[in-house]
């Protein structure tokens, strides 16, 4: 009987080899990210252009997930954020192209949620910081996690413009999960995929995009703005 020899799932992977080399072929296969520890930013791991091809030192030519929620590097498509049109959160259409160029973040925004007060004092600040620097943070109001974003858009925007201040852009109510979600959060999921698929899991969820309109990186509601100041620093600066 023939023998079959079977290979680890990490010699399987690394047979995968990407550099930043060869990343510029952009292969048209979609790669799942292994479990290794590295994210953008960190000292082990370096950053390239598109956010997803990140070289572990451990595990050289492997690719690594991203924080914790394992990103999806995912072949190049002719979309960005930059191809949709929102309504704002006075009920106004507004085209996402008017920011290409710039650094957006995005989060879906409560304002009865324990992480409210943290998220948007800070999310103030850092958009006084950066805003003339070319960033932007886009607020999506949603009501899908315990019911703590019930008010009106009219509420909702003088909450958050006379409790805290908030300069920078929020738009309607929208779903982002289930059959109701908008389009543009159906493509920041499938930019960026987590461990339980395209769930977005909690108010205040945060998506980093490049000024490509790309997403590179995803983080959980319990990453604090102030957390991802360094990350934005770096997209600024390239």
């Amino acid at each position: 009987m023939a023998s079959v020899t079977s290979s680890s799932p990490l010699q399987s992977l690394t047979m995968l080899k990407l550099t930043s080399n060869s990343y510029s072929s952009r292969p048209s296969v979609a790669f799942f990210v292994p479990s290794v520890n590295s994210s953008f930013g960190s000292t082990n791991s370096t950053f390239l252009q598109h956010g997803f091809s990140l070289q572990s030192q451990n595990f050289p030519g492997v690719l690594s997930k991203t924080r914790s929620f394992g990103v999806y590097a995912r072949a190049a498509t002719e979309k960005s954020i930059h191809s949709y049109t929102v309504k704002d959160i006075d009920g106004k259409d507004v085209s996402l192209s008017k920011f290409k160029r710039k650094i957006l973040l995005i989060v879906n925004v409560a304002s009865k949620c324990g992480l409210t007060s943290s998220n948007y004092t800070e999310l103030s600040h850092l958009y006084e910081k950066y805003k003339t620097q070319g960033f932007e943070i886009l607020a999506f109001p949603c009501n899908q996690f315990g019911g703590q974003e019930p008010g009106s858009n009219p509420e909702i925007k003088q909450f958050a413009c006379t409790r805290y201040k908030a300069e920078f852009p929020i738009f309607d109510k929208v779903d982002v999960n289930g059959p109701n979600t908008a389009p543009v959060y159906k493509f920041l999921k499938s930019s960026a995929g987590g461990f339980l698929g395209d769930v977005i899991k909690w108010n205040f969820e945060k998506f980093l995009v490049n000024k490509n309109g790309k997403v590179v990186e995803r983080y959980p509601p319990t990453t604090s703005p102030f957390q991802i100041e360094r990350d934005i620093q770096k997209l600024l600066a390239a």
